[in-house]
């Protein structure tokens, strides 16, 4: 224990010249280039990393303020993603999706196992009501910026969950 306690002494007191040290070191440039670690494990990087997908399975490609790329065809507007389907969706901003913009739940079989609710450029609260409605389909609910919506729907239908997307366009704030 004496001796631990003599090594934590020694590195507390070698930290000031490290600080130093390495504020006056300069960066080399190959340094420069590397990626930050938050832009390295983000999922909207990884929306492309599985490029051999089969032929009948939806993958979002690409977004944009105004719409999607699903499998190189690309959509403007809202969209509604369910059994492999992509449909025009009518919410234009986040107060527009109400139960009722979701009623093809009321009636689908087999419920998806997952709703992925692409809000827009930010995360928004989603309502008591609305959040009651999606429960009582038998879904649970991942409410994320469209921007992460689409990655996390590439990964889970990679993974074979049953997931449907209601997206809005990334440019909806």
């Amino acid at each position: 224990m004496a001796g631990g306690g003599s090594g934590r002494q020694r590195a507390a007191m070698m930290l000031p010249h490290l600080v130093r040290t390495l504020r006056n070191e300069s960066l080399k440039p190959s340094n420069r280039i590397l990626p930050s670690l938050r832009r390295t494990f983000s999922l909207y990087d990884q929306i492309n990393l599985i490029d051999n997908v089969p032929k009948d399975q939806l993958r979002f490609r690409w977004y944009t303020d105004t719409g999607f790329t699903v499998n190189d065809v690309k959509y403007e507007g809202s969209l509604l993603v369910v059994e492999n389907k992509v449909m025009a969706w009518t919410p234009k901003t986040f107060s527009d999706i109400t139960p009722e913009s979701l009623s093809v739940f009321k009636i689908l079989r087999p419920v998806p196992e997952i709703l992925i609710l692409g809000c827009g450029r930010y995360i928004q609260p989603v309502s008591p009501q609305l959040r009651q409605f999606i429960r009582s389909t038998g879904m649970k609910l991942e409410a994320i910026d469209s921007r992460n919506a689409t990655s996390t729907y590439n990964i889970l239908v990679e993974e074979g969950r049953a997931t449907a997307a209601a997206l809005l366009p990334y440019g909806v704030e």
